[in-house]
């Protein structure tokens, strides 16, 4: 059979391909009994029925694994979520901070984990920028239209005025996929370790954990300093790199073909203001379908599904 193959190559169907290679040797096995001998008819008739039976069974749990690995391949159920302070100084790096928490509190409702793989605090504690790791089924899915600039406008507690503030902050949503297209020569990389900061055991700061690649040919920059070796740290950088070369193979390629986009969502643009936050007016307004919704402590205390669900119906 010409899937045969396919599933044999494949490791979560190689044991169910492997049972029905039986199958089909033991049907023209049978085959070329009954060739032989005609008075088997009745007998060989009813075993292959059996093993039809079987092969049929065994073809359709095969391709429901590998069309639920398609879906996984579309919609990973990892992603890289970056959040980068914009316009606005401290206050976007506050803002900044809160998108993260937003975040951080949605995926624990979703059962997701939300994981940190490096920082970088402002002087009011806010993130300039931070980047994390979040697994969970359905999570690109989800979150891969949160892409975009975030806008906040509210009166700072620093403002003794009561003038009301605008300040920005990005997203960016990268899925991280199990397969990958992108082809990365050792040569384009620019690797530096550094130590990692932060409180910890009497290795901290002493043994250079902390790994930055720099991909010459894009000027793109990762980092990653969570992990306790170099080597995964090497490893979580060189996944994230990949993920930003994907995107940003996709994004040019959404470009060749933007007079036919029906709609502004999902083109994965960071330059894109996508939603305003109106503490005042206690309002989130998302430019890209025009709709609305109040309760923002709420929105931030992680309650973003209505407006995931709105932006994936639109």
């Amino acid at each position: 059979m010409e899937d045969l193959k396919k599933y044999k190559e494949n490791p979560k169907t190689s044991y169910l391909a492997d049972v029905l290679h039986g199958l089909l040797k033991e049907e023209a096995d049978l085959k070329e009994m009954l060739s032989k001998d005609a008075s088997l008819e009745e007998l060989v008739s009813d075993e292959l029925k059996g093993i039809n039976s079987q092969k049929e069974a065994l073809l359709a749990q095969m391709a429901e694994i590998i069309s639920s690995e398609e879906v996984e391949e579309e919609f990973p159920n990892e992603i890289i979520l970056e959040v980068r302070a914009g316009a606005g100084g401290e206050e976007a790096a506050l803002f900044a901070e809160q998108l993260v928490s937003m975040y951080e509190r949605y995926a624990e409702l979703k059962g997701r984990s939300f994981r940190k793989i490096s920082e970088s605090r402002s002087s009011l504690k806010g993130y300039k920028e931070a980047v994390f790791e979040v697994k969970g089924k359905g999570v690109y899915e989800d979150l891969r239209f949160e892409t975009g600039v975030h806008r906040i406008q509210r009166v700072p507690e620093t403002e003794k005025s009561g003038r009301i503030h605008t300040s920005t902050a990005s997203v960016a949503v990268l899925p991280i996929r199990k397969k990958t297209k992108i082809e990365i020569n050792p040569s384009d990389l620019e690797i530096e370790t550094s130590r990692s900061g932060g409180a910890g055991g009497q290795n901290v700061n002493k043994v250079e954990t902390a790994v930055r690649i720099i991909h010459k040919p894009t000027g793109l920059d990762v980092r990653s300093t969570a992990e306790r070796s170099q080597l995964k740290n090497r490893e979580r950088a060189l996944s994230i790199l990949t993920a930003k070369l994907e995107a940003l193979h996709e994004a040019e390629e959404a470009k060749k073909y933007a007079a036919e986009r029906k709609s502004q969502i999902g083109t994965a643009d960071r330059s894109e203001k996508i939603r305003t936050y109106n503490i005042l007016q206690d309002r989130v307004t998302d430019h890209r379908i025009k709709e609305s919704w109040h309760n923002i402590e709420s929105i931030f205390a992680g309650n973003i599904d209505k407006i995931i669900q709105a932006l994936k119906e639109n």
